[in-house]
């Protein structure tokens, strides 16, 4: 299982080294729709036991990024238009908010780490993996959340991104080539509009901006899901 995953440090507890892992790793769609997650090959690749899987599995399958089965096997939900068309909704609802929250907030310095997290991924979109760019797309719409100021804003955004999975798992694996060329470099737009309008703290338009971001992204996943 190519899941990125490494043994889990005792500097923080067994369980939530798991989870923290697990987590990732499904919001940047490591995993297929449809996939099994099973406790002992867990277990073998965190060098653990079964029990804080088990644990890291429970507490994922209660925000609804997992289902789990009788005998304990974690399954990754499946997709459908009307799902990714009602996660959509919802980011928009929670993600637009946030960031509108954050045009008045942010500091010179949150500002300087988007710009540069965009440019990075400008430049290496045909170098780096396409995880890596995933990651780097996560971290750019996080840092721009965490400026809204807004603990609960920002938890239910995470929980939106971790039932999101599945169709970032579908992004990378039909349009991994799209990404790469020249033209995947118009996937951060909406970035750039963003940094605009932060920069001129528009709430407005930052919200437009990311808005228009999710938007794009739910355009692209909905001829994948049927």
């Amino acid at each position: 299982m190519d899941s990125g995953f490494v043994p889990v440090s005792r500097r923080v507890t067994i369980q939530d080294g798991v989870y923290q892992q697990l987590r990732h790793a499904l919001m940047v769609g490591r995993f297929d729709p449809g996939q099994t997650l099973t406790i002992a090959s867990l277990a073998e690749t965190f060098g653990t036991s079964h029990m804080p899987v088990r644990e890291a599995l429970r507490r994922l399958a209660a925000e609804n990024a997992l289902e789990i089965a009788s005998n304990g096997s974690a399954r990754i939900p499946a997709i459908s238009i009307a799902r990714l068309d009602d996660l959509c909704r919802a980011r928009v609802a929670v993600e637009g908010l946030a960031a509108e929250l954050a045009s008045t907030q942010a500091t010179d310095e949150a500002i300087g780490t988007l710009e540069r997290l965009t440019t990075t991924h400008d430049a290496s979109s045909g170098e780096e993996s396409i995880y890596e760019m995933l990651v780097k797309n996560r971290d750019f719409h996080f840092t721009l959340y965490r400026c809204s100021g807004s603990d609960v804003l920002l938890q239910i955004a995470e929980t939106l991104w971790l039932r999101f999975g599945p169709y970032m798992r579908l992004l990378s694996r039909h349009l991994e080539q799209i990404l790469r060329s020249p033209e995947g470099k118009n996937f951060t737009r909406h970035h750039h509009d963003a940094i605009a309008a932060l920069r001129r703290q528009d709430g407005t338009g930052l919200r437009q901006a990311i808005n228009a971001d999710i938007g794009a992204t739910q355009s692209l996943l909905r001829p994948l899901c049927k």
